[in-house]
Formats: C-alpha cells, sequence, structure tokens
C-alpha cells in the first residue's frame, strides 16, 4: 500500500523486482526511472520514499520478506526470509503490527508500506498493482488471493507445508499466504482429535462466508476434498 497524492487505488504499477530494490534503498525516490517505466502517461512525483515495515516479528513480515526473496536474488543475498529481518533502506520506519504499519503510511507522505489484506480494505487504503509471475498485473483481492492458492501444488512438500508466493497462476496475487493447522498423525487423544476434524469439516462445509467477513478466503473446494482424502485419512483413530 501507499501514501501518494493524485492516484487511485490500483492505478501504479510495479514489479516484485523494483519493489525488492525500494526496500532495500537502492530506489529512493518516486520518479525514478525505473518506477516512470513502468508507469507511462503518469506524472510521477519528485518525492521521497518512505519505507515502512513491521517493527516486531511476524507471519507478514515472513511472506513478504519469501515474496522479496523468491524474485530478487540481491535481495535473498543482502537480507533473505525471515518474521523479522535487517531492513537496509536508510529512510526504513518500523511500526507494530499491521495496525502500526498502516497508521505510519496514512501519516508518511510517500510512504510504501505492506500490511494484511484486511486493513487495506477497511480503511480504503492506496494500493498498487504488482506484477505476478505470468506478467500479468493484478490487485489484491479475493480473486486472487483464492487463484494463488488453487494454483499451488500443495502436495509436493511433506505436511503441505507449501508457501504460495510467486505462483504461476494467471490470476495470482504474488504475495498470497495460507495458514495451517498441525495434527498428530498418531494422537494420544484420538476422540479430541476426532472432534477437531470433524470442526474443520463443518469449517470446510459451512464456514466460507465467516472467513471472508474476516476478509480471508476460503479454500477451493477441490483443495479441501484432497485434504480430507490425503491428510484426514493418516490420521489413526
Amino acid at each position: 500500500m501507499i501514501n501518494l497524492a493524485g492516484f487511485k487505488p490500483g492505478e501504479l504499477r510495479i514489479t516484485g523486482a523494483v519493489l525488492s530494490e525500494v526496500y532495500m534503498g537502492t530506489i529512493v525516490k518516486w520518479n525514478d526511472p525505473k518506477l516512470v517505466a513502468l508507469n507511462p502517461g503518469k506524472r510521477l512525483p519528485d518525492q521521497n520514499i518512505t519505507v515502512v515495515h513491521r517493527a516486531d516479528g511476524s507471519g507478514t513480515t515472513f511472506n513478504f520478506t519469501d515474496y522479496l526473496t523468491a524474485v530478487s536474488t540481491e535481495w535473498a543475498s543482502r537480507v533473505g526470509r525471515g518474521a523479522a529481518v535487517k531492513w537496509s533502506a536508510a529512510s526504513s520506519v518500523g511500526g507494530k503490527g499491521n495496525e502500526g504499519v498502516a497508521a505510519n503510511v496514512t501519516r508518511v507522505p510517500g510512504a510504501i508500506g505492506y500490511v494484511e489484506y484486511a486493513y487495506v480494505k477497511k480503511n480504503g487504503m492506496n494500493f498498487m498493482l504488482l506484477q505476478n509471475k505470468s506478467g500479468k498485473y493484478v490487485a489484491p483481492d479475493d480473486v486472487t488471493f483464492a487463484a494463488a492458492a488453487d494454483g499451488a501444488d500443495w502436495f509436493s512438500v511433506p505436511g503441505m507445508g507449501l508457501s504460495i508466493v510467486d505462483q504461476r497462476n494467471a490470476n495470482a496475487w504474488p504475495i498470497s499466504s495460507a495458514s495451517f493447522i498441525i495434527m498428530y498423525r498418531d494422537p494420544s487423544d484420538k476422540k479430541a482429535s476426532q472432534e477437531v476434524i470433524k470442526f474443520f469439516d463443518w469449517a470446510f462445509k459451512n464456514g466460507q462466508g465467516l472467513a471472508r467477513e474476516l476478509d480471508y478466503v476460503p479454500l477451493p473446494d477441490t483443495l479441501t476434498q484432497q485434504i480430507r482424502q490425503r491428510v484426514w485419512s493418516q490420521i489413526r483413530h
């Protein structure tokens, strides 16, 4: 998300490589030639970019830096991924929690930051279109998040512990992430384990609306069916 006067949400575009340069402090002004080249016909201001990030360790930061690591070899070698990293841009400003980052971006003209989608949606904040792996510029919304989940090869890694950043699906938002539930394959309390599975079975069937109210995206039906068949079947009752 950004705080840049004169532009509507989704009007400006950026790529992962250029975004990494902004967060490394290589690009310091909004009218940098690389940003201008991505936004033909737009008059970008000669204004400093203030980089806003999480001051506390967070999964949001891990997801963001995981993406930058995937799309930029320089970011991978200089900064890397993590719940907390050393931010190299001279203009870096930290905020505690998603609300702290959102507040700083809103307060500082020329700022750029990253937060969970709910904060952008509920507060009507400005955002940029981001180029995905297929070369398409996409906006963050329910459709593009679901596309990232739908295109992922979830069973390519043990426990479905897959990062879904930078997915190839044509409509995928490239900085998407999943929430995971960890269960014992051989639980000591088998009755409790069965109750947990019953709850998630109910949630898969009936909880889509509740998830959307919280600005989360339900898993595709094809994936929930695979979880029933290939994951729950491994849990001993």
